[in-house]
């Protein structure tokens, strides 16, 4: 498992490049990716998410552990482990209504409703807090908040092609059918990548990747257009079973 700064930087730099969350500077955070540094430049960056950075303080919190960075702490709110249960909803709840009613304006709906029942996990985030969901039903903006909804989640995906400096990944998009979210039938995008082994296939992958060593078959985390990281089998099973958590907690609401 990659340290949890890198960890974080795999799956903050995506909407970091496209200026939704983080500091302007994002050479800066692909840079301490690189380089794995932990210095206390790089923790700075970090408390700069001020959506990701409040859930690895209250993630380690509750478990006891000292540091927001240790990557289980990181591993917990980006793809889900163990360390979730250990967050009681009270916790959760009141951590929502001081931080993020000022840095979300708002809150949904659906977040006050469904906060008893949420994890510390970022598709509770994107799901629960951020106020997409509530537009899917304003026709205007449908399909701009459906795409944003799947491109912000984690979102499993397998390698099928890498060719021409380019890696293309198969995943189940996020769909909108009479009124509840659900996942739809595998389709395919062109998604950024690492380094590619040469030993592992005929074609590298050229660029600033995040993730080095892929092939075609591996399994892996998409976040917004990158590959964010390699999957293992317990990693994967936990992804979907806190992205459907959440999916059901939104649908539940709104029926």
């Amino acid at each position: 498992m990659p340290s949890g700064a890198e960890m974080f930087v795999r799956y903050a730099y995506p909407p970091n490049e496209r200026g939704y969350c983080g500091p302007a500077d994002t050479g800066s955070l692909l840079q301490y990716g690189r380089e794995d540094a932990e210095d206390a430049g790089f923790r700075v960056v970090a408390q700069a998410f001020t959506g990701a950075w409040p859930y690895l303080e209250l993630i380690a919190a509750a478990a006891g552990i000292p540091d927001p960075l240790d990557e289980r702490v990181v591993e917990a709110y980006w793809v889900g482990n163990e360390l979730l249960d250990q967050v009681s909803p009270t916790a959760l709840g009141t951590s929502m209504e001081e931080l993020f009613r000022r840095s979300v304006g708002q809150f949904s709906k659906l977040a006050l409703g469904g906060v008893t029942n949420g994890l510390a996990h970022h598709s509770f985030h994107v799901f629960c807090i951020y106020p997409w969901v509530g537009l899917l039903g304003n026709e205007r903006m449908h399909s701009h908040a459906l795409n944003v909804l799947d491109k912000c989640r984690i979102r499993e995906a397998q390698v099928v092609e890498i060719a021409d400096g380019q890696v293309t990944v198969e995943s189940q998009p996020l769909i909108y059918d009479e009124g509840r979210l659900a996942l739809g039938p595998a389709v395919r995008q062109v998604a950024n990548g690492g380094v590619t082994n040469a030993a592992t296939t005929s074609s590298a992958v050229d660029g600033p990747g995040l993730v080095d060593g892929l092939a075609v078959g591996h399994r892996v985390a998409v976040h917004w257009d990158w590959v964010c990281d390699r999957l293992t089998e317990e990693q994967r099973e936990a992804l979907g079973r806190h992205t459907a958590h959440h999916l059901t907690i939104v649908n539940d609401r709104a029926d």
